[in-house]
Order: C-alpha cells, then sequence, then structure tokens
C-alpha cells in the first residue's frame, strides 16, 4: 500500500540538485637533469547531456525530439495547406469545418503533452549546467588566490580585464545558421505584443459580425475553424523552435565546458593544486499548495498520461458514433472534449514555462555572483557586460501580460471557467450549439495563450544567451590572464637557466 501512495504523491515533486564539476587533474612526468612536463591525464571537458535511467524516458525524449523536428513541421503545414485548399469544394460543409477543430484538439494535447516535457527536460539540464559551473568556480577562485598570493601573479582592474586577448580559443560563441535565424526571426513576430493585439482585434472583428449572422452556429465555425487552424500552426512551431533553441545552446554549452575544463587545468598547472572539485547542492524550490497541484497535472502531461486518456476518449468516441448517426454533434463530440482539456493544458503551460524560467534565472544569477566573486581575487570587481534590453515599452508590457497570464490563480480562473463553460452545455443539452459554446471560448483562449507562450519562450531564450555568452566571455578573458602571466614566468625561467649555463 506504502508503494502506491508513493507512487501517487511522486508527480510534481522537485528534486533537489546536486553536480560537480569533473576535476582536471594535471599529471607531471619529471623527465632527466633539471628538465619538466606536464601531461594532463584522461579529463572530461565536455558537456554532455545526462542519460535517463529508464527505457520508455529515453523513448519518449526522442519523441519529443521528433516532435520538434523540421519534417514533422513540414508535415503539418502541408496537411494545414491541404485543409485550406479543401475548404474551396467544401467550405459549406459543417463537417469540414468541424474537421480542423477535431484535429486541433487531439493534436493540442498530443502536442501540450510534448511541450511539457521539453519544458521539464530543458529546466533539469540547465539546473546541472549551473550548479556543475559554480562546483568549478569554487576551485578556480581558490586557485586564484593561491596565485595571487604567491607574489608571481598581479591583480590587473577593470580595464587591462577587458583589453585581454586570446587567439586559442574561439572569441565569440556558435552562432545560428540561416534557417535558425529565420525561424528565430518568425518566433519574435508570433509573439510580438503587436501580433497579440492584432489577434485581438481579429477577434473583436468577428464578434462585431454575430449580429448581423444571427449569431448562428455557422458563424461560431467560422472563428471555431480559424482558431483551430493558427492554434495546430503555433503548437507545431513552438515545439519546433523549442527544439533548434535547445540544440543551439546545446552547442554554446559544449564551447562554454571546454573554455571551463580548461582554465582549471591551466590553474591546476601553475599551482599544483590537487583538492577535486566539490559538489554544489541546488536544494529544492519552495512552492504554495496551489503551484504543487498545478505542477502534480503538469507531471501528469508530461509523461504523456494524458495522452493514454486521449486514446481511451477516442476509442469511447468512434463506439457512440454509430447511435448518434455520425451527425456534426458527435463530430463536435471528441473535439470538446480536448478543447475543454487543452485550454486547462494552456493555462498550465503558461504558468510551469514562468515559474521553471524564474528558478533558472535565480541559478545563472547566482553563477554570474560567483563568477565576480572569483574575478574580484585578481583585482576585477566590475565589468561591463552585455545585458537584454529590458527597458522598451514593448518587453515591459510582454513580461507584464506574461507574469499575469502564468499566475497559479489565472490557473485556478481558468479552471473555474472550464467549469462554467461545462454547466453551460449541459443546460443547452449538449446541443450543437451547447458544444460550441465549450469550443470557440477555449479555442481563442488557447490561441491567445499559446502567444503568450511564444513570447515568453522568446524572452526566455534571449536571457540565456546573454548569460551564456557572458560566461564564456569572462572564462575566455580569465584564461588569458592566467597564460599571459605564466608566459612572463617562463620566460623569468628560461633567463635564470641561460644565466646558469653563462656561469658554468
Amino acid at each position: 500500500m506504502e508503494w502506491l501512495l508513493k507512487a501517487l504523491r511522486a508527480p510534481g515533486g522537485r528534486r533537489a540538485v546536486e553536480c560537480v564539476a569533473p576535476t582536471q587533474m594535471p599529471e607531471r612526468v619529471e623527465d632527466e637533469g633539471d628538465k619538466a612536463a606536464e601531461i594532463s591525464v584522461e579529463n572530461v571537458n565536455t558537456y554532455n547531456l545526462i542519460t535517463k535511467a529508464r527505457r520508455l524516458d529515453r523513448w519518449l525524449d526522442k519523441v519529443v525530439e521528433f516532435s520538434g523536428s523540421e519534417p514533422m513541421f513540414l508535415t503539418i503545414i502541408i496537411a494545414l495547406l491541404s485543409w485550406a485548399f479543401l475548404g474551396i469544394r467544401f467550405g459549406q460543409l459543417a463537417e469540414w469545418q468541424v474537421s480542423i477543430s477535431d484535429a486541433q484538439a487531439i493534436l493540442n494535447m498530443v502536442f501540450d503533452a510534448f511541450l511539457m516535457r521539453q519544458q521539464l527536460n530543458s529546466y533539469d539540464s540547465l539546473i546541472r549546467v549551473s550548479a556543475c559551473l559554480r562546483s568549478r568556480i569554487t576551485s578556480n577562485k581558490r586557485m586564484l588566490r593561491s596565485l595571487i598570493e604567491s607574489g608571481k601573479y598581479e591583480k590587473v582592474n577593470q580595464m587591462q580585464f577587458h583589453e585581454l586577448e586570446q587567439t586559442e580559443f574561439a572569441s565569440e560563441l556558435p552562432t545560428e545558421n540561416l534557417l535558425g535565424r529565420i525561424s528565430t526571426a518568425f518566433s519574435t513576430f508570433l509573439g510580438h505584443i503587436a501580433t497579440v493585439v492584432a489577434f485581438w482585434v481579429c477577434i473583436f472583428i468577428w464578434i462585431g459580425f454575430g449580429q448581423y449572422c444571427g449569431w448562428s452556429d455557422t458563424w461560431q465555425l467560422y472563428m471555431n475553424s480559424a482558431t483551430s487552424a493558427l492554434m495546430v500552426l503555433m503548437l507545431a512551431f513552438l515545439a519546433n523552435i523549442r527544439e533548434r533553441h535547445s540544440k543551439y545552446t546545446t552547442k554554446c554549452l559544449e564551447s562554454i565546458y571546454e573554455v571551463d575544463a580548461a582554465l582549471e587545468l591551466r590553474l591546476r598547472t601553475a599551482t599544483g593544486d590537487t583538492i577535486e572539485n566539490a559538489p554544489v547542492h541546488i536544494p529544492v524550490p519552495e512552492r504554495s499548495r496551489i503551484q504543487r497541484g498545478i505542477d502534480y497535472y503538469a507531471d501528469l502531461v508530461g509523461t504523456l498520461l494524458g495522452i493514454v486518456i486521449l486514446v481511451f476518449a477516442l476509442i469511447a468516441w468512434v463506439a457512440i458514433g454509430p447511435a448518434l448517426s455520425f451527425n456534426s454533434n458527435w463530430w463536435l463530440l471528441i473535439g470538446t472534449y480536448a478543447g475543454l482539456i487543452g485550454m486547462n493544458d494552456g493555462f498550465v503551460l503558461r504558468n510551469v514555462h514562468n515559474v521553471l524560467h524564474g528558478y533558472e534565472d535565480a541559478q545563472f544569477v547566482q553563477v554570474t555572483y560567483d563568477d565576480m566573486d572569483m574575478l574580484a581575487v585578481i583585482g576585477v570587481t566590475q565589468l561591463d557586460e552585455e545585458r537584454v534590453a529590458a527597458n522598451s515599452f514593448t518587453y515591459r508590457v510582454s513580461v507584464k501580460m506574461g507574469d499575469f497570464c502564468s499566475h497559479e490563480l489565472t490557473v485556478v480562473l481558468g479552471a473555474i471557467v472550464i467549469v462554467g463553460l461545462v454547466i453551460g452545455a449541459s443546460a443547452m443539452g449538449w446541443s450543437v450549439t451547447g458544444q460550441l459554446l465549450c469550443n470557440v471560448p477555449p479555442s481563442i483562449i488557447e490561441s491567445f495563450f499559446t502567444m503568450i507562450l511564444i513570447t515568453g519562450h522568446n524572452i526566455g531564450d534571449a536571457k540565456r544567451r546573454v548569460d551564456l555568452h557572458n560566461i564564456y566571455l569572462r572564462r575566455l578573458k580569465s584564461i588569458t590572464y592566467v597564460n599571459t602571466l605564466a608566459k612572463v614566468e617562463k620566460q623569468e625561467r628560461t633567463e635564470f637557466m641561460e644565466a646558469k649555463i653563462d656561469s658554468v
């Protein structure tokens, strides 16, 4: 019984993270006479993704990765265009309009699960990265202090540190390819506050035609079809851009880990330090009970339990088809179910995205603080670094709007709205109009939340790129500092040996 209770309580649980950077240990090999050579043992100096223990988790991650691939995105674009062109011939049929609603609702639940898992995987990865960087910073700080105290290395000021240059590593992080830059630009367009405003302008124009159209079912189906097609496009694009940006981040981390490991190795070579890197422990963030409940639901969705439930719902839907003569009411039924669930997923996705990004931001801020503490040892107390342009009006509005839409109470409000829609549809006897009540408003709301989710992704991605850029440059400058002074020391040692030979 205990294992059952433990299993039921497991979803939504956040674990503390403990990570230690692989120690870069040089090996000194003594040669004859006064000569000596420094040879590094085999060290792990690359960034590697954590391999999950369970085969099911690895399989699910592969499926999620494929959902964000170019072939999948292209397939959905072709399907949308095919549906649109079929509308030329079948546009007057209710079934044509309902078909995109059903397809969107089903795809919505599937992509919600994939997007949730993407988000959770990204969070786990970046939190471990921050812990690993801090683990190595502690050792580097100790060794830099040792070098300064030895008197062989002198402190530098901010200007001197800024002017340090090196040619051993790339001066900048990798850049995106052309397709990546186009995708990022399109993501910026979709998530821009002006696009969000234009979306609501279109909604109010549609409402304005309501009286002219007699508030008919056809009038409702127009909006249902339009928002459904938009939702399919945005969900597929969001999965694609997240996967693309995740791969780009991995490339950046590979460069950072290489430079970070090289810095540690140079310092250990210069100091003879053999103390291994200490682990860094990141505790579980505090959460309210409401947030814990939201995370519980998010984990269920991220483990694809929602898709399993959807499969059973599809089987039941097909089974009752003959009883309803496969009429419009029957066609709307699955869209109604999946649409309401999808609307709730939209609220939860935006909440989890904002909360997890908040945790990530806090840890990368701590990395910056630790870096500055390390650089203060060599006299650098301030750096003129790149910053996110957070002063623009559109940026501030986007952040405020995202914070409001992702608040835990907004998620609760969304659940209350869903209950109200179900009550309203029940009062209408679940007629076509009643079901449209549970299709159209959720589709509009979820389209809006998906746009806000893209906005949040753009803001978070911009922040993380700046963080990684600054982290990389700090390590490049630090390596140059160590190498420059090491050359001076080597030159002094050479001059000493030459003087010794001359005296002989």
